[in-house]
């Protein structure tokens, strides 16, 4: 084979290649920005579909936090007799029950919001306990009394900063 012969091949072959390794480069990137757009679409659309799911726990949560607050239970839920413990006992299966109800929850909320949620649960049977344990509060109905009053002289019941963090979860969404 002669040069000249060589060179005429390479004349036609090399922008051959050159266009060939160009539309491949071109067809690598659309296939790129293909996937890439595909799961964007799949992403936004998983979001469509978790989005009220997710705004519907922490609903939920907040309703849970307004039902178990210290005052709000107490108002609810009246002493049958005047048995302080079992007032107590009742008091403490109603936040637990509420709280197994919703534990499903969780799934859909940051563990930080998750483990707030919880301490204002813990932090609110602490705060019950403590009222049933003063030796003023003599009877079942004079603790109902002793926790409506004390809610009230407090600033911030137990559930209010998760109420709050809450709040803020979900407008941090937007």
């Amino acid at each position: 084979m002669s040069t000249e012969t060589f060179m005429q091949l390479l004349a036609y072959t090399l922008p051959a290649l050159v266009t060939g390794l160009v539309a491949l480069y071109f067809f690598k990137l659309h296939t790129d920005n293909e996937k890439k757009r595909h799961i964007y679409q799949l992403r936004k659309e998983k979001q469509s579909i978790a989005l009220p799911s997710r705004f519907q726990a922490y609903e939920r949560m907040a309703l849970f936090l307004e039902r178990i607050s210290p005052n709000n239970l107490a108002v609810r839920i009246k002493p049958s007799g005047n048995d302080k413990p079992g007032y107590f006992k009742k008091l403490l299966g109603t936040v637990e029950q509420e709280y197994e109800h919703n534990l499903a929850q969780q799934i859909y909320m940051t563990s930080e919001c998750w483990d707030i949620i919880t301490t204002a649960k813990n932090n609110t049977l602490n705060f019950i306990r403590d009222v049933m344990l003063e030796g003023e509060v003599l009877d079942a109905k004079a603790m109902r009394e002793a926790i409506i009053q004390r809610t009230g002289k407090d600033d911030l019941p137990p559930t209010r900063a998760a109420l709050d963090y809450i709040k803020e979860e979900v407008q941090s969404i937007f």
